[in-house]
């Protein structure tokens, strides 16, 4: 069940449609006041229903919803003092930017005095203090995304819901809008519930990430943790770029087992949900803990490889390879003046650590 202390916390929450499929499955989840916390997943995965129980504007199924310890399954959205932020950005075009964000305070009847102090507030803090007098057809895109951000601030809720917030703007500009709010969000101590669909969104945005897949979560953990130590094969493959190799558990002994891959080579990895002897399963290795002609001690496995692709990418030089009979194994190396160039055809060898090989579940 949720913590009793928790700012949001969903208690056994379900979610269904149409009465028989279940979009949301059994869902606890707890999060502390100040947490900038991120709903990943695929489409259909139920992260956006979530988001939406949370703010009001769909009704839970089954199980309880509670906002500082107090339920409001039955509290209309409106009254729930909850900030959104939405991908379209959803600002009134016949009003003036100021009059955007005048809207929500006079609906708290706000005196006029009090409503400017707050609106100047929130425009100087998203740096779009000029900006007051224009309409939202006169602004960019950004522009607009900021102003739907400082008229979800204005009114200082305590908890800020944003679904896909940055996904209409162009990378340059998403990424320099994820380092403005999540440095707002920490500087206001404000509760962020942030949906996407956008992995390196959510490792370089949140304090935690919920990984959803089939209305439940995968796992809840911190972003270099869900990278570093995904628990299933469903983590490992959608958080960043992952090769994954097919076999069979040969022994397991404490925090290492031997796996027996389809190609007949033997490997050492740590068993994260493998339990015996027989079991399939499907190992995990990051594309940057694999290196070429490796020098790692005996510990070390190495297994032959010929190159397929090799890519420049500027910083990084990705090199997709075969291996153990797969054709999609990659490996990433730093862009330094000592880099072998390799060419398709050629034979190499490579080589990882076991603990940075992890035995995960056969999909």
């Amino acid at each position: 069940m949720a913590n009793q202390d928790a700012f949001v916390a969903f208690e056994r929450v379900q979610k269904s449609y149409d009465g028989e499929t279940l979009v949301v499955k059994d869902l606890n989840l707890s999060m502390p006041k100040g947490e900038f916390l991120t709903m990943l997943g695929p489409s259909g995965s139920g992260k956006t229903t979530c988001l939406m129980m949370l703010a009001g504007f769909e009704t839970a199924t089954h199980g309880e919803i509670k906002l500082d310890g107090v339920s409001i399954n039955d509290i209309s959205p409106h009254k729930r003092g909850i900030g959104m932020v939405f991908q379209n950005y959803a600002l009134f075009p016949h009003m003036t930017v100021a009059e955007n964000l005048s809207f929500p305070l006079e609906v708290r009847k706000m005196g006029k005095s009090d409503r400017e102090a707050k609106i100047k507030r929130a425009l100087d803090m998203v740096q779009m203090g000029a900006f007051a007098g224009r309409r939202p057809t006169q602004l960019s895109g950004g522009q607009q995304q900021r102003i739907a951000l400082a008229r979800a601030l204005v009114f200082e809720p305590e908890l800020v819901l944003m679904d896909e917030p940055l996904g209409a703007l162009d990378k340059q500009l998403r990424e320099t809008l994820q380092f403005e709010i999540t440095n707002l969000a920490h500087e206001l101590g404000i509760t962020v519930v942030y949906v996407t669909h956008d992995q390196t969104e959510a490792l370089t945005m949140s304090d935690r990430v919920a990984v959803f897949d089939d209305g439940r979560i995968q796992q809840l953990a911190p972003p270099d943790e869900l990278y570093e130590k995904p628990q299933n094969s469903f983590v490992a493959q959608f958080i960043g770029e992952n090769n994954a190799l097919d076999g069979t558990i040969q022994e397991i002994r404490g925090d290492r087992c031997t796996v027996r891959l389809e190609s007949g080579d033997v490997i050492d990895a740590v068993p994260v949900n493998v339990s015996k002897v027989g079991e399939k399963t499907r190992v995990s290795i990051r594309p940057e803990r694999v290196e070429f002609n490796p020098e790692l001690g005996p510990d070390a496995h190495t297994l032959q490889a010929e190159v397929l692709e090799f890519v420049y990418m500027g910083d990084v030089f990705r090199t997709r390879l075969r291996v153990a009979g797969r054709d999609d194994f990659v490996v990433k190396t730093r862009n330094r003046a000592d880099q072998i160039r390799l060419s398709p055809g050629e034979k190499v060898k490579i080589g990882w650590l076991p603990e940075d090989c992890r035995a995960l579940d056969a999909p």
